[in-house]
């Protein structure tokens, strides 16, 4: 029995001999080979990048500008200030009546002549205090007609007493009446005198009451006529304030109404207000050159001159108020454009106003002789352009060539190394260098 238990042992250790020898032998020889490769691999690509980026050519750095839209009036402005158009006759239109709106008759943009009917508000209750004037007109007119015809009656009552006075006079002389029937007369003729007077004093009442009859029928007149608005001159609807329905009460706040029908503008009237720093104050003066821009126009230039300098400083800004006209004014032109003005150290001609092309001096160089400019192109290469110099304007210099053209980028104080077709970066961009 103890013999078979033996023999069962060394099969086993066989068995576990050969299942170590199939495992996988993960730190061979191969392996460590390949590990000790992989640093040299990794150091060769540096080293062959490195040798790249240091024997590529490396572009010259440049500084840019722009071509700039120019024109010829640049060269004679002193000063710069920015401000606003404005409407100088400018009204809120409402009425001295409380009413409600009834009619409308215009809307934004709507051109109105002085005296035109814009709005109208209910008038019943205005209409029928006139009719009762204009009733109290007729009664008084009446009673006039009355009054004059009891003066014309007494009047002829103290003509009669007056002519039998005397016939009784007459009489008593040649001792034909007695004194009693001259006593009776004289009383007759005062009694008739006294009624003229007051037939006379009716009539002056009368006539005092058809005045006041009359005065009250202008009062419910200019009553109505309040609530019948009237364009105060002519102008543009700016605004429209109040709807057909609204509660007009121009001299309340409350909730609800509403105190001006339209906003109205004169527009021959408008001006630019701009604020000029005090310190430059010294350099206005009335009726002074100037030149207008509008952001909304950028390609227009206007003309004008100072009209007004407000004689008071904003002590916030230090800043003065200068109000000035345009020489010509141009239906495109609208109240509460953003405007520039340059004022001018003399008056200029349409042809400074024309467009022209403008460079900072310092992307100017001679080359054999003459003046050129280096333009960046596709790519940024540099093409070399040829230019006409021209006047100075201002902190730019005038220039023209075939094919330049405004926008176009241009390198600033350039190096005389640099050559045509050359690759540049760029460092820097000023719109206004």
């Amino acid at each position: 029995m103890v013999e078979p238990a033996s023999s069962a042992a060394p099969s086993s250790a066989t068995a576990a001999s050969g299942l170590s020898a199939l495992r996988i032998q993960r730190d061979g020889p191969g392996r460590s080979r390949r590990r000790r490769r992989w640093p040299w691999i990794v150091g060769g690509v540096l080293l062959l990048g490195v040798a790249a980026a240091l024997l590529m050519p490396r572009r010259p750095t440049v500084q840019v500008g722009t071509v700039q839209a120019s024109h010829g009036a640049q060269q004679y402005v002193q000063l710069a200030a920015s401000g606003y158009v404005v409407a100088q006759r400018r009204a809120a239109v409402s009425s001295k009546a409380t009413g409600r709106l009834l009619e409308l008759r215009v809307r934004e943009g709507s051109t109105v002549k002085a005296g035109e009917l814009i709005a109208r508000l209910d008038a019943s209750d205005v209409g029928a205090a006139l009719a009762a004037s204009e009733a109290g007109v007729r009664q008084a007119e009446a009673a006039l007609k009355q009054a004059e015809a009891g003066l014309a009656q007494a009047r002829a009552q103290q003509a009669q007493a007056e002519e039998d006075l005397k016939r009784t006079r007459g009489l008593a002389a040649q001792q034909f009446v007695s004194p009693q029937a001259v006593d009776a007369a004289e009383t007759r003729a005062a009694t008739a005198r006294s009624s003229t007077a007051a037939a006379q004093a009716a009539l002056g009442t009368a006539q005092a009451a058809i005045g006041v009859a009359r005065a009250q029928v202008r009062v419910q007149q200019v009553g109505r006529d309040s609530t019948e608005i009237r364009a105060p001159f002519d102008g543009v609807v700016l605004l429209k304030n109040a709807n057909v329905g609204d509660l007009i009460t121009p001299f309340s706040n409350a909730s609800g109404t509403s105190g001006a029908v339209v906003t109205l503008a004169d527009m021959a009237t408008l001006e630019v207000e701009a604020d000029v720093s005090e310190s430059n104050v010294g350099k206005l003066k009335l009726e002074q050159p100037v030149e207008i821009t509008l952001d909304a126009l950028p390609g227009e230039r206007f003309r004008g001159n100072v009209a007004r300098i407000v004689p008071t400083v904003d002590r916030a800004k230090a800043t003065v108020m200068t109000k000035v006209r345009f020489e010509k004014l141009d239906p495109r032109i609208l109240p509460e454009m953003s405007a520039k003005v340059g004022f001018l150290s003399q008056a200029v001609t349409d042809a400074d106003f024309k467009p022209l092309l403008a460079v900072s001096p310092q992307a100017l160089v001679e080359r054999d002789g003459q003046p050129q400019l280096w333009r960046l192109g596709a790519g940024d290469v540099l093409e070399a352009v040829p230019v006409r110099r021209g006047r100075t304007l201002g902190e730019l210099v005038e220039v023209s060539a075939d094919g330049l053209k405004a926008g176009d980028r241009v390198v600033l104080s350039p190096a005389a190394s640099l050559q045509a077709g050359t690759a540049v970066s760029v460092a820097a961009s000023g719109a206004g260098r």
